[in-house]
This record gives structure tokens, C-alpha cells and sequence, in this order.
């Protein structure tokens, strides 16, 4: 199997995912995707905007990166980096399922004061305070890796500094939203994961 299709396959897992959860949260009358709407202080609505846009941006690049690599700016490589690029793609896509599925009903894209979710510290989120990010971030460099270009390297360079740049934001709200349990699981957890 090529890389291109075996990183399609991923990605397409990936996006299937994050849009099929929307959808049903939505049957539910829960809206999900919070970026950039509602009343926020003006540094967070300008990182949510420019994280949506990146994000939908880097989902088309990923695309163009299996479909047009030839456009892409497409750099040398070695099997054992593509090799790893599909690992983390696997990787990613675990991650971002596992968060999505622990998170249930409260599983929010973006800042959220309206609509009132639990704090959730059990699965995936024992190891990590922000896997559903993690899981972006891991797909971002698995398929730059496992389809090298340009293109990739900069969208993904982007989104993934936009990314932590919303988990900083959402770590001086959370505090207020859910108290000392978040305080104590913020102790606990990793941001990422290990150490990180």
C-alpha cells in the first residue's frame, strides 16, 4: 500500500471522526464547535479564529499532500521517516477517538461558557489534559512526514503553534469554570503527555 493511500485513509478516519461527533452532539442539541463564537476576550476570539481557519487550511493541504504531491513542494525522504510519519498518523488518530469518545457529551472545539460539561479526568485523559490536541498535533507531523513537502511543514508548523497557543487560553478559563478539581488535575496530568 502507497503512503499517500495509507495517510489518506488516516486522515479521512480522522476528520470522519471529529465531524461525526459533531453531528451527533448536535442531534442532541449540544453545539460543539465553539471557536470563535459567543462573548470572549478579544486575544482568545483572535486565536480561535485564526485556529479554525488553520485548521480547515492544513485538513485541505493534507488532502492536496495525497493527491497532488508534485504541487506541494514535495521533499526527499527516506522509508524509515515515512514509515514513522504513518506510525504517528496512527497515533494521532488513536488519540483524537479515545478523547472524543471519553469525552461524551462534553467533548467542546473551543472555549464554551454557555453551555455548561463536566470535567473529565478518567481514560485517555489520565495521561494527558488535551489528547483530542495531541491527536491533531501527531497527525499534522505524520502526514508531513509520511508525504514530505513544504507545504505540509508550514501548515503544520502553523496549526500546531495555534493549537498550543488555544490550550494556553483554555487553561486560564478552565479554572474558573470548574474549580479546584481542575486546579488539581492540572497537577496531575500532563499538558500533552509524559513530561510535556
Amino acid at each position: 500500500m502507497s503512503f499517500q493511500v495509507a495517510t489518506f485513509l488516516m486522515i479521512s478516519c480522522f476528520y470522519f471522526a471529529y465531524f461525526y461527533k459533531q453531528f451527533r452532539l448536535r442531534k442532541k442539541g449540544i453545539r460543539t464547535n465553539r471557536l470563535a463564537k459567543g462573548s470572549k476576550p478579544n486575544r482568545t476570539a483572535i486565536i480561535e479564529s485564526f485556529l479554525l481557519a488553520a485548521t480547515y487550511v492544513t485538513a485541505v493541504i493534507q488532502y492536496a499532500s495525497v493527491f497532488w504531491p508534485a504541487y506541494m513542494l514535495p521533499l526527499p525522504s527516506s522509508l524509515p521517516v515515512r514509515i514513522a510519519g504513518l506510525i504517528l498518523n496512527g497515533f494521532g488518530v488513536t488519540c483524537f477517538i479515545a478523547a472524543v469518545f471519553v469525552m461524551r457529551d462534553s467533548w467542546r472545539a473551543g472555549i464554551d461558557e454557555e453551555q455548561k460539561t463536566a470535567i473529565v479526568t478518567k481514560g485517555i485523559y489520565k495521561y494527558s489534559r488535551n489528547p483530542a490536541f495531541l491527536g491533531f498535533d501527531l497527525l499534522y507531523i505524520g502526514t508531513f512526514l509520511a508525504v514530505p513537502n513544504v507545504i505540509m511543514l508550514a501548515a503544520a508548523i502553523i496549526a500546531i503553534c495555534l493549537l498550543h497557543l488555544q490550550i494556553l487560553e483554555e487553561e486560564k478559563f478552565l479554572p474558573s469554570f470548574f474549580g479546584d478539581d481542575y486546579k488539581r488535575y492540572k497537577q496531575n496530568t500532563p499538558r500533552y503527555l509524559l513530561f510535556f
